[in-house]
């Protein structure tokens, strides 16, 4: 079963969570902490008496705006420990969710909690937790979107291409997009490894969705599905020698 630790500075807030979590049959026990500082004592005695111990803590079920060190804070400095907890950011505030993705977060839920919601999140720990995994890499794969009040986790496996709009960034998958406030220069250097590229000031594609390249009277198109999009002249080069390099690698590879 689950050990958890609920991080709340509201009493009533910090009781609601210590209900939803003593409900859930995947949760053993769990330890209340009413800021990040006393959170913290207490992790470190978990860690003293080691992953067996009676006070150990799989997942930290962490509030956000808190007096002193907020909860942000405190999962920067847990992401620094050998063997961090999963956590989970129960909070009032949909702002955060970006950065809860840079921190690696299993999910990030908004109050008032929903108690389908709320398993939802629990779900997600335990299968990390059978399978061994910890905080890294969990939301690597994944991009949190707000749709109506709404944190949607969208695979970036599932994004054919970018746009820059101002700050923001809309994301396009096959049924539909999503705007997400983070600059597509970050974007490009993050995800420049799982295969986006940069084909205009304005534009990044996942390389592996590029269906057809065009030259048409001076000027490069790539199609990604029924959306042809412009290449930069600056960009053509670096495009062309990718492309030709993933059709060697498919050409050279096994058999």
């Amino acid at each position: 079963m689950l050990r958890a630790l609920a991080v709340d500075d509201e009493e009533p807030a910090l009781e609601e969570l210590l209900y939803l979590l003593g409900e859930d049959p995947r949760i053993g026990t769990v330890l209340p902490a009413l800021d990040a500082t006393e959170a913290l004592r207490l992790l470190e005695r978990a860690m003293a008496a080691g992953p067996d111990g009676h006070e150990a803590v799989d997942v930290v079920f962490l509030d956000i705006n808190m007096p002193g060190l907020s909860g942000l804070d405190m999962a920067e400095l847990l992401g620094r420990f050998a063997a961090p907890p999963l956590i989970v950011f129960v909070t009032a505030h949909e702002d955060f969710a970006l950065r809860a993705f840079d921190l690696k977060a299993v999910d990030y839920l908004l109050k008032p909690l929903r108690k389908e919601r709320f398993a939802e999140a629990v779900r997600r720990v335990a299968e990390l937790t059978r399978a061994g995994q910890g905080p890294a890499g969990v939301l690597g794969d994944q991009v949190p979107v707000e749709l109506g009040g709404v944190t949607r986790f969208v695979s970036i496996a599932d994004i054919t291409y970018v746009e820059a709009q101002g700050d923001y960034a809309r994301l396009h998958t096959p049924h539909g997009s999503h705007l997400v406030r983070i600059p597509l220069s970050a974007l490009e250097e993050q995800w420049r490894s799982r295969g986006f590229v940069r084909i205009h000031r304005s534009r990044l594609v996942a390389l592996g969705r590029i269906e057809e390249l065009r030259l048409d009277g001076g000027n490069l198109t790539v199609r990604i599905g029924d959306r042809i999009l412009a290449v930069s002249r600056r960009n053509a080069r670096e495009l062309r020698d990718l492309l030709a390099r993933r059709a060697q690698g498919a050409v050279g590879g096994p058999r």
